[in-house]
């Protein structure tokens, strides 16, 4: 488990991280998301031994971060922001002096081939880590925050840099590793909150301002329930758009004129789907889709943060 408990970072007077306190158990990924400077990288490498907080206190697995920092790195595997490695050695070499750092004995081979193999870093290994791509750079910080199995995972931005097959990859690699360790990760992009977490936690100004799992902050979207449609002839829209405003369930109708798309956002607890159906079945409309939303993190995060 990982374990803060009224965690807080200062710099003389900018408070970083305010009173921040959350659990995470087994099998739990946490999308620990926040707008640029709210405090998710200082939490993290607090959590991660990097940083000291200036109160409260954090552990790993039953390790106090601060009294027993060696135990606690020990069930831990950290990829920072950047992907720092030493640039003048190889991937390689590099791996190695991992597993080195690791004490890794036994497994080893096993370990070096797994990571490698699972990162697909066969083609750079005789690459020095400077000369890589940032792509490449980020799948080596993966292999080695992977490199001793941990059971715990702090990922800083894990995605960052790779291409849409590379992220397929990873996001992959995250639900597999999901069944049986504790992963936070800090990102930016909301579709990975949906493709890899179950919980989500938003910070702001260095506070938690929500706690929740990315379906029930979406129930909380002006767009939850919402009926989105794209008309086959745009000439149709000023009409259709009248024609769904008057609805009674409807609450307001927005266009996108480029798209031919109208969205009917409900009132309050009301349900549009049923009725917006039967008005595009009486008008004859042509619908190109007609689909209802579960409602926007987007939206959401930029309200809660605001």
């Amino acid at each position: 488990m990982i374990k803060t408990e009224h965690l807080s970072k200062r710099y003389a007077s900018l408070v970083a991280v305010d009173d921040v306190s959350f659990e995470v158990s087994p099998g739990e990924v946490l999308g620990f998301l926040g707008p640029n400077g709210a405090g998710k990288t200082t939490t993290m490498r607090m959590l991660a031994g990097f940083v000291a907080p200036t109160a409260g206190r954090a552990s790993i697995c039953g390790h106090d971060i601060e009294r027993d920092p060696i135990a606690a790195k020990s069930v831990l595997g950290y990829l920072p922001e950047g992907a720092p490695a030493y640039g003048e050695m190889t991937v390689r070499g590099f791996l190695e002096f991992i597993a080195d750092l690791r004490h890794l004995t036994n497994n080893r081979r096993a370990r070096l081939d797994y990571v490698i193999s699972r990162l697909q870093l066969e083609s750079v290994l005789q690459q020095s880590v400077e000369t890589l791509s940032k792509g490449f750079r980020r799948r080596v910080g993966l292999a080695q925050a992977l490199m001793h199995d941990p059971p715990v995972m702090i990922l800083d931005e894990p995605t960052d840099g790779l291409d849409p097959n590379q992220k397929h990859e990873v996001r992959t690699l995250i639900n597999e590793m999901s069944r049986d360790k504790i992963i936070v990760i800090s990102t930016h992009i909301l579709e990975e909150v949906d493709a890899v977490c179950n919980r989500v936690i938003i910070i702001a100004r260095g506070r938690i301002v929500a706690d929740d799992t990315p379906q029930g902050l979406a129930g909380k979207s002006r767009y939850h329930n919402a009926v989105s449609m794209r008309l086959e002839h745009p000439e149709e829209l000023a009409a259709t758009r009248a024609a769904l405003a008057a609805l009674p369930a409807v609450a307001e109708v927005e266009v996108s004129e480029r798209e031919a798309r109208l969205t009917a956002l409900p009132r309050a607890g009301a349900a549009v789907l049923s009725a917006v159906s039967e008005l595009a079945a009486r008008q004859g409309l042509a619908l190109k889709e007609l689909h209802l939303e579960s409602g926007r993190l987007d939206e959401v995060f930029r309200t809660i943060t605001a």
